[in-house]
């Protein structure tokens, strides 16, 4: 799967089978920020420091701009002369709220791609 694949799927970055966080679905009241210590299958601690997720509010602005931009753009080229400008923002509103839990698993996801390696032939020990 490699390293994208296993950002985008949410699962370990290391080896690619261990889930990210304790529940897989994202409309679920409790529990959706909460991710797993170690990694079920290579043993690999996800957060390696105290506020080692800090980096990731940098990806999720990054989302957060690509989705902005993306809606500005669309809205401009096709919907202008349709809807007026309040309603865009509406409907921008509405998006970013609704996507707001999945931009925030996304970015610790990528985030701890480019901080760990592919490795998946090692293992750790779960401690």
């Amino acid at each position: 799967m490699g390293k994208i694949g296993s950002a985008i799927k949410m699962k370990c970055p290391r080896c690619g089978e261990g889930e990210l966080y304790d529940r897989t679905h994202l409309f679920s009241l409790k529990g959706i920020f909460s991710m797993h210590k170690n990694c079920s299958n290579c043993g690999l601690k996800y957060e390696k420091e105290v506020g080692f997720f800090y980096g990731a509010m940098y990806i999720s602005y990054m989302l957060n701009i690509a989705l902005f931009v993306t809606a500005t753009v669309g809205y401009y080229m096709f919907f202008e002369e349709k809807y007026d400008w309040r309603f865009y923002i509406m409907v921008y509103l509405l998006i970013t709220f609704t996507l707001v839990r999945w931009i925030y698993r996304m970015s610790r996801s990528l985030w701890l791609m480019i901080m760990i390696s592919y490795d998946p032939d090692k293992k750790d020990t779960i401690k």
